[in-house]
């Protein structure tokens, strides 16, 4: 071939490849574009299937699940959501009002100091209604039975779908009386037994048309009707460990305690960035052109409203491990925490608080409840002081029917007791929870446009045994005929800085030490004294007290160690009745017992009685010079064994035994028979129940029992009656023995008081104002304004020797302000003097036996304002060879 040939071939294969490849592209593009076209034709095929209207739905929703609530606004609103047609309006005059916040022009800094807050003063104290943050009114109804029990969801670890609304019950009359101590509006939680509990809701106390409602529903309690905000309450530590920690179950630890809300946060955030991803689409091409409805799924909805900043989360945690890993996981899924609830070791802890996302939580305390389990036992009642001072938020609670949230608004007057300014802690139960609750422009102050929830006080709310005279809620007043205490007049509080000055833990020893200022002596055997004195105590001693000129010489001479007091008093020690002190440290671990749990063994509290443990010593700081205890039996106040009296500070060489008898009811009767008809039967076990029943019998001994029903103390003076009986048919002497009978308990003892006072039963209240908990104290009386009077003026007007006692040991610390409650509301049954007796003599006078040996110069106790007060300290607690001395 040729080469032009060979040029000529060249370029025709040339061609034709450019043909071929011309050819291919054709198709390709062809097929390209019949594809497409088949593929916008399945698209269209499906989506045609879905329903228009579902999927403009779908973008509505896009819109709610982006839009963060705003807290509802009062001022400048016409009318409250609440309000009844026809209702006519309320004029209070000349009042006393805290309207809850300083004077307008108050700096941030000054207002932090408590500058421009003031009570607006004329005749009556009114401010707005208390706002209890924590409680499970309704879903654990009073009394509690198990019928009621709705508490906690217990079918999963992780419930965030529950809903404490479904549980609530109306005519729980818990309700009634926590309204009745002020209480307008409550955070109805569900429990903490998992560690994400569920939706809780913010209800008022009205309830239906006898409270000024429209109905009767639980709807009709909201304290929003708009429901701007929602509510979800989260768990951690030993409440979820303890339920669920079980072989094959989790959470076992708090390991998986921090693995199963990681898990749940990140299903939740699958599930928000599903709907983001759906509603960014949709934006763009149109619902109408998406292949599917919007990603929803129930069970992650309201976590994925956490995700969204929709909800306030509540979060109960005790311990550091637990707040430092729930901080770490508010970091990790960026959501914040309103408030952690319980919350013992915060005030350890004020930075990781401040490390948590979006806010710095504020803590929900009680005041001093403590000790009744392991996290609980780090903890201290100058926590919300300590929060203060480094600027973190304090919010008193009641976890009711944990406390009795009528009273509440004590737990805040105890803060102000432990250092919290004023200002601070009257705002901890009704502005700060208000605005934690995203209600702080409507709820929790007495200004224009927010709601008509008032409450009008006999005396200051902070003060020792302040009630309400009548409360509105809505506008609308909720006690018929409200009873209203008889008291002296008295004037608001005037703050007093020196309760911020914390003590020592550890109080300084003397044998020698001087006090001044002392304007009241209130001692055993003693007539009381009153007038500027002066106390001096010699080698542990008292040695005089009066103008003492001479031991005040000759104390100078010696550089003895002088205490000056502003308003001091000088009174006996008291004595804790009732409780566990000595045998016990942490109320739910077995581990630290020592004296009989559980079981029908029967023991004495001499052989566990333990020293030196932590109980003891806040005991000894807060005037308790002796402790009478027995062995637990089956909780509560239930005991079994033989109690033994002990001096503070608790060595062996002091125990001094004056023990009596506790038997629950069952079969006592029989017993004691048997000890009478038995009497000459030989007793080798000196020791047993036998020996001491014998001593009960022959009035050597007095029998105690654990009671409160009115039905069971009827049954207990038919049983003294009974064995008496006995006890003289069986003696040949015309004179017998009486049985010493007294009763610890005694929450319907006002239903039997005649009869008590004429049988000679004393009763040891435990506690002072007992409410509904138990089937068996249901008829318990609440105090004003629902009934007159309570279980005390009750026994006290039959003539009954009454004391008052612990139900749980971190009530020492109250004894003396439970004193004051009881005389501030007698109305004059009570004086000073006597009401002081309720916590120290009487409880030798109910038991038929001595007091200890030189009482009223051995021990003692040295307060620094008035010992029934709220802005008393205690200064000084004798012991015998030496003083105490709080610095």
């Amino acid at each position: 071939m040729v080469p032009s040939q060979a040029t000529e071939l060249g370029q025709l294969k040339g061609s034709m490849s450019v043909l071929r490849l011309a050819f291919l592209f054709c198709v390709a593009f062809i097929t390209y574009s019949q594809l497409e076209q088949l593929r916008s034709l399945r698209f269209w095929s499906r989506s045609s299937q879905l329903s228009a209207t579902r999927l403009q739905a779908n973008l509505e929703t896009c819109k709610k699940l982006q839009r963060r609530p705003e807290d509802p606004k009062g001022l400048g609103r016409e009318r409250n959501g609440r309000f009844v047609d026809g209702t006519k309006p309320t004029l209070i005059r000349n009042a006393t009002v805290w309207v809850g916040e300083p004077a307008e022009g108050t700096s941030e800094e000054d207002a932090r100091a408590g500058k421009g807050y003031a009570w607006i003063k004329t005749d009556v104290f009114l401010t707005s209604g208390i706002i209890d943050m924590h409680s499970h009114a309704g879903v654990d109804s009073l009394p509690s039975i198990r019928g009621n029990e709705d508490t906690n969801e217990m079918s999963d670890d992780i419930t965030p779908y529950v809903r404490s609304w479904d549980a609530i019950q109306p005519l729980d009359h818990q309700i009634q009386v926590i309204k009745s101590g002020g209480v307008t509006t409550s955070l109805v939680l569900p429990g903490s037994g998992n560690n994400i509990g569920g939706e809780a809701f913010l209800i008022k106390h009205a309830v239906g048309k006898q409270d000024g409602r429209s109905e009767l529903s639980i709807e009709d309690m909201f304290a929003d009707p708009e429901r701007n905000w929602r509510y979800m309450k989260m768990a951690c530590g030993e409440n979820a460990k303890r339920v669920y920690g079980k072989v094959g179950r989790g959470p076992f630890s708090r390991m998986g305690e921090s693995w199963y809300f990681r898990h749940a946060f990140e299903e939740a955030t699958k599930l928000v960035r599903d709907q983001d991803d759906w509603c960014a689409k949709a934006e763009a091409i149109g619902a109408e052109n998406m292949p599917q409805y919007l990603p929803e799924e129930l069970k992650w909805e309201s976590l994925g409203a956490v995700l969204r900043g929709q909800v306030h989360v509540n979060t109960h945690c005790y311990t550091v491990p637990d707040l430092e890993s729930f901080v770490d996981h508010t970091n990790e899924f960026k959501f914040s925490v309103r408030a952690f609830h319980h919350a013992h070791s915060t005030f350890l802890v004020p930075e990781v608080l401040r490390r948590a996302w979006g806010n710095t939580p504020a803590s929900a305390l009680f005041a001093d409840n403590m000790y009744y389990k392991a996290e609980s036992f780090v903890g201290s009642e100058y926590a919300g002081k300590i929060l203060w001072d480094h600027g973190l938020e304090t919010v008193y609670v009641s976890d009711n029917p944990v406390l009795n949230a009528q009273h509440v608004v004590f737990e805040a007057a105890k803060g102000y007791k432990y250092g919290l300014p004023y200002h601070a802690a009257l705002s901890s139960v009704t502005s700060i929870p208000a605005r934690l609750l995203g209600m702080g422009e409507r709820l929790g102050k007495v200004k224009p446009g927010f709601d008509a929830d008032i409450v009008v006080w006999d005396s200051d709310p902070l003060s020792v045994g302040a009630a309400p005279v009548q409360v509105w809620i809505d506008g609308i007043s909720q006690f018929e005929d409200p009873v209203e205490l008889k008291k002296p007049a008295s004037d608001p509080i005037k703050p007093d800085e020196s309760l911020g000055n914390i003590p020592e833990d550890v109080p300084v020893n003397y044998k020698d030490v001087v006090f001044t200022g002392v304007a009241n002596v209130w001692l055993s055997g003693r007539a009381t004294a009153f007038g500027s004195l002066n106390v001096v105590v010699t080698d542990g001693k008292l040695s005089c007290f009066g103008r003492c000129e001479a031991e005040l010489r000759a104390a100078a001479e010696a550089d003895v160690k002088m205490v000056n007091l502003k308003n001091g008093a000088l009174t006996n020690g008291l004595t804790a009745f009732g409780s566990l002190i000595g045998l016990n440290d942490i109320d739910a671990e077995r581990d630290t017992d020592n004296g009989a749990s559980g079981g029908s063994a029967f023991s004495r509290a001499l052989d566990g009685l333990a020293l030196d443990s932590k109980k003891l010593h806040v005991a000894n700081q807060y005037g308790i010079t002796k402790a009478i205890t027995a062995p637990n039996h089956s909780g509560g106040i239930s005991r079994h064994g033989t109690a033994v009296g002990s001096l503070q500070p608790h060595s062996r060489r002091q125990v001094w035994r004056y023990p009596f008898h506790l038997e629950r009811r069952r079969c006592i009767k029989i017993k004691l028979l048997e000890a009478i008809t038995n009497s000459e039967e030989k007793i080798t076990d000196p020791y047993s129940e036998k020996a001491f029943l014998r001593k009960v019998v022959k009035g050597e001994l007095a029998l105690v029992l654990s009671a409160h029903s009115a039905n069971t103390l009827a049954a207990i003076i038919r049983l003294k009656s009974d064995v008496e009986k006995a006890i003289a048919d069986a003696s040949s002497s015309q004179t017998h023995p009486k049985l010493r009978v007294a009763i610890l308990g005694g929450a319907e003892s006002h239903i039997v008081a005649k009869e008590l006072g004429e049988a000679e039963v004393g009763v040891v209240l435990a506690p002072l104002l007992p409410y509904s908990t138990t089937w068996e104290e249901r008829r318990s009386l609440t105090g004003a304004p629902l009934t007159n009077g309570t279980a005390i003026d009750a026994l006290v007007e039959a003539g009954v020797v009454v004391a008052i006692g612990l139900y749980e040991d971190w009530v020492v610390r109250d004894l003396a302000l439970h004193a004051g409650i009881a005389y501030r509301n007698s109305e004059g049954r009570l004086s000073e003097r006597e009401a002081l007796d309720l916590v120290s003599t009487n409880v030798y006078k109910l038991l038929g036996i001595d007091e200890p040996e030189g009482r009223g110069t051995t021990d003692f106790v040295v307060f620094d304002g008035h010992p029934l007060e709220i802005g008393s300290r205690i200064k000084a607690v004798g012991l015998g060879t030496s003083v105490d001395v709080m610095v």
